[in-house]
């Protein structure tokens, strides 16, 4: 694992320090819970909802479920949760509650992996049946706390090709572009990051450029990253300028800002390369009126390159069983390929299905078209469509990207079979598309994340 790490230049140290515990303390059931709330809802009896609740609790507590094969096993659940999400989808809330209860009654969050993913869009059905006003809402709906998000993506970003797929392809792209315009731009490099997150992106890209450089050439790396708060921001500052220290010729510095800060408080250079790093960013924004807005401000900028990574979806604003569908066709992709990354019964999978998956599963079922956080999941052939719109055209990406994708996937693969080129087989595949101007990651039939290179039409 170690010389795996070394070989992609994942060098980014992570204290973790998480002992696994899925159910976490109760004071006592939700059934138990009574308020006058359920007497008015929609018709259906105390009884109903007290059932569907005492099967949650005994789904929570369960080790494992077989699932009896002459139902149909997984199948049988996706049958159910279907049925069930089609009686919501049409305000049917008396078969939507009997085929949720039953399905409480079948899954297991210590299960396989389709029982595990079926259990995660039960919550979020269930949630959603009950209603924002339900005094079981927020209990369902329990958010993660900040170290127990952190720590599921560092276990999801450490065992997974998924996100370091996203990083490394941006970051090869922007490495090439740097060495191409290396006799103009003053050795000097500046990366805007939509979207800097826990800034796992970068460590690879210092190290990379830290290779290139010499005592007396030293190259000049600045990230401005936008991040959703002052704290987040100040850590992830603290994380790669101590990371940076390891390379004395290179010449690091980091600015950070809150989203929604104008883009006038950047600080630029003259000549240096101008690099916009849009990695799973245009998704938060909730309607297309802010994304056309991001997108003339990156315009804007004048970069030489911009980097687009996005999920593969449909989950735009439309039906409810239309987003409901692609939701659990992605999402049913990601809980099988964990199989390949790490063990049932493993503590960190346990983590990532809870506190990153689950948490997102539940929030999409949960949002609607008008609500702030709404995430907009579109097809690589939507966001072409919104980029050259903008007077953005797309760059072939390089050969060393392809090739250092497939590498990733062959250390990274543990079990199934790698797939390449169209090829949808089973496991993890490495697809070129849109004659060479995209790359995707996808797991069997399913293309999870797609990442794009841009420049500004000339």
């Amino acid at each position: 694992m170690e010389d795996q790490k070394e070989l992609l230049n994942l060098s980014l140290a992570v204290v973790t320090d998480y002992n696994g515990d899925m159910k976490g303390k109760r004071k006592r059931s939700s059934a138990d819970v009574f308020n006058p709330w359920m007497n008015a809802y929609e018709g259906c009896s105390e009884g109903k909802i007290r059932g569907l609740l005492q099967m949650r609790e005994q789904m929570l507590d369960r080790k494992r479920k077989t699932v009896v094969e002459e139902n149909g096993g997984g199948l049988h659940l996706i049958h159910l949760l279907l049925v069930a999400a089609t009686a919501l989808g049409e305000n049917n809330v008396g078969s939507a509650l009997e085929n949720l209860t039953e399905l409480y009654q079948s899954v297991s969050l210590a299960g396989d992996s389709v029982q595990r993913v079926v259990a995660y869009f039960v919550d979020g059905l269930a949630a959603r049946l009950l209603g924002k006003r339900s005094p079981f809402y927020d209990m369902i709906m329990k958010e993660p706390t900040c170290e127990e998000e952190f720590l599921a993506f560092t276990d999801l970003y450490r065992v997974s090709p998924y996100y370091q797929f996203a990083h490394f392809t941006a970051n090869q792209t922007i490495l090439e572009v740097y060495e191409k315009e290396e006799l103009n731009n003053s050795s000097a490099l500046h990366v805007i990051d939509f979207d800097v997150s826990y800034g796992f992106q970068w460590p690879s890209l210092i190290q990379s450029l830290s290779e290139k450089a010499s005592s007396g050439n030293r190259i000049s790396l600045r990230i401005t990253g936008f991040g959703k708060g002052i704290e987040e921001l100040q850590e992830t500052e603290s994380r790669l300028v101590s990371f940076a220290k390891g390379f004395q010729n290179l010449v690091f510095e980091f600015q950070g800002l809150l989203r929604g800060s104008k883009l006038i408080n950047l600080r630029k250079k003259k000549n240096e390369t101008v690099a916009v790093n849009l990695v799973f960013h245009l998704n938060t924004l909730n309607d297309s009126l802010k994304i056309s807005d991001t997108l003339k401000a990156v315009n804007s900028l004048n970069p030489s390159i911009v980097i687009l990574v996005e999920q593969e979806g449909s989950r735009s604003p439309r039906s409810f069983l239309s987003r409901f569908m692609d939701s659990l066709h992605y999402f049913a992709a990601m809980f099988d390929s964990l199989d390949d990354c790490l063990p049932l019964e493993s503590s960190e999978r346990l983590s990532i299905e809870k506190n990153h998956l689950g948490k997102e599963i539940k929030n999409i079922l949960n949002c609607d078209k008008d609500d702030a956080n709404y995430p907009r999941y579109d097809k690589m052939e939507t966001w072409k469509g919104r980029m050259e719109g903008h007077g953005f055209a797309g760059i072939k990406l390089s050969s060393k990207s392809l090739i250092q994708a497939k590498l990733l996937l062959k250390i990274r693969t543990h079990h199934c079979p790698l797939q390449f080129d169209g090829d949808f087989g089973g496991g993890f595949k490495v697809l070129e598309r849109d004659d060479g101007k995209a790359i995707s990651l996808g797991w069997q039939d399913r293309c999870l994340i797609t990442a794009s290179a841009w420049h500004i039409c000339a």
